[in-house]
């Protein structure tokens, strides 16, 4: 190319820093006291006690290190390193050839968003890796617009899912470990309560067994001590311990009088897991769950006692109703032989 007046000369000119010599032959080779990597020693301008050095013939150059090759042999402190340039390429143009500009000649932070092309970035160019303390990638949120999320698309890139982070206000700040594989049909991921996943059948109120006994024998309740009922008792062995009982006792009570009686009649009942009481029926003024009121004739009633228990146990165990009378005079278990009392042991899953 041609050109009107001087020709342009553009490169990296420097002048190194000065030089103090010693009893050695080697030195570092800095600008600004930073280490200066020249390209080779034919890029150099060198000159000792006033001569011109021959690249590669009086010095050589291994990195930011320069070493002479003096004819006396060694340098010492009365030698004079007078200066040293170094020169970039010189070019006729300011355009580069190609496939000459090196990473190293890229400064920190020179390559900016705005000139990598959308899309530009392909999975074969990212080999992301987590430490400790960092994650592989980073989705960030925007002040006061959004959490920050990550979409899955479909293959034709229309539309996809979002896995979005919680709000700020929640100072949400926890890690889920996913199970070593996919698990079973119908199953569902529970956590541990540390983040940890596992898979799980689905529960809550999966029913496991039932156990159920019905009783059709006449008893008499005149205690106002607790006693068991006859007939209503059932042992069961729970399918797991960690499952919970729904006990139903039904009975059939009737307290004895005749119209106009000045007597009053009551009955309590409770239902016990071996010595544990589940649930005691009995009210705080002691007339009972059911109460005969002066001046009624017989009155025949069913009294139905519901029961929940986290028994808590793998072992079989024993379920039954006790009954009182807790007015001191007498209540009636099955005198109604039309209806029986049943007492019924429902195990579910939590």
């Amino acid at each position: 190319m041609s050109y009107i007046g001087k020709i342009p000369a553009t490169g990296n000119f420097v002048k190194l820093d000065a030089i103090t010599t010693s009893s050695t032959n080697t030195y570092n080779l800095t600008s600004s006291s930073v280490a200066f990597t020249p390209e080779s020693a034919n890029h150099m301008l060198v000159s000792l006690n006033g001569v011109i050095q021959s690249p590669t013939t009086a010095f050589t150059v291994s990195g930011s290190t320069i070493t002479f090759i003096p004819a006396s042999g060694t340098l010492s402190s009365s030698d004079v390193i007078d200066f040293i340039m170094v020169y970039g390429n010189v070019l006729d143009i300011g355009t580069p050839s190609d496939n000459t500009v090196s990473a190293s000649k890229l400064t920190t932070d020179s390559v900016i968003e705005a000139k990598i092309q959308n899309d530009a970035v392909t999975r074969d160019k990212i080999n992301a890796i987590s430490t400790s303390s960092l994650p592989s990638f980073e989705a960030k949120g925007t002040s006061g617009v959004t959490e920050g999320y990550i979409q899955l698309n479909c293959a034709e890139n229309s539309h996809g899912i979002k896995l979005k982070s919680p709000p700020h206000s929640a100072g949400a700040s926890y890690t889920l470990t996913f199970p070593n594989n996919d698990g079973n049909a119908n199953e569902f991921l529970k956590t541990d309560g540390s983040g940890v996943l596992s898979w799980a059948e689905a529960g809550g109120g999966k029913l496991l067994q039932t156990a159920l006994v019905t009783s059709s024998t006449a008893q008499t309740i005149s205690s106002s001590t607790y006693a068991d009922l006859t007939g209503m008792t059932l042992n069961i062995t729970p399918v797991s311990q960690t499952s919970k009982f729904l006990i139903t006792a039904h009975l059939n009570i009737t307290l004895p009088t005749t119209s106009g009686g000045s007597t009053d009649i009551g009955f309590n009942s409770k239902i016990l897991r071996d010595s544990t009481v589940v649930v005691d029926n009995a009210v705080t003024n002691d007339y009972g769950s059911i109460y005969y009121l002066q001046g009624s004739s017989n009155l025949h009633l069913f009294d139905t006692i519901l029961g929940y228990d986290d028994h808590n146990s793998s072992s079989q165990v024993t379920i039954k109703v006790q009954g009182r009378e807790p007015e001191g005079n007498t209540a009636k278990l099955n005198i109604n032989s039309a209806k029986n009392s049943y007492l019924l042991v429902q195990e579910i899953e939590q």
